[in-house]
């Protein structure tokens, strides 16, 4: 115990089996989602990252310099 009287962090300890019933884990389908990626975000990330398709997309819209550059 410090000073004061309470216990200091260092001397609390809990259980592994306590402590998880505390602490819940996402599951992996969520994770997975996460990182999942639709087609359309694909073909748009594909197109901003390719400078001219970018700059065109503002001019014609996006489905249309894709077709262009990508289709």
């Amino acid at each position: 115990k410090d000073p004061s009287g309470s216990p200091s962090a260092a001397s609390i300890k809990i259980k592994k089996e306590v402590a998880n019933a505390f602490v819940k884990r996402q599951k992996r389908s969520s994770l997975y989602s996460e990182y999942y990626k639709n087609p359309m975000e694909q073909m748009h990330e594909r197109c901003e990252n390719y400078p001219p398709c970018d700059y065109l997309s503002d001019q014609i819209g996006f489905s249309m310099a894709y077709n262009r550059f990508f289709g």
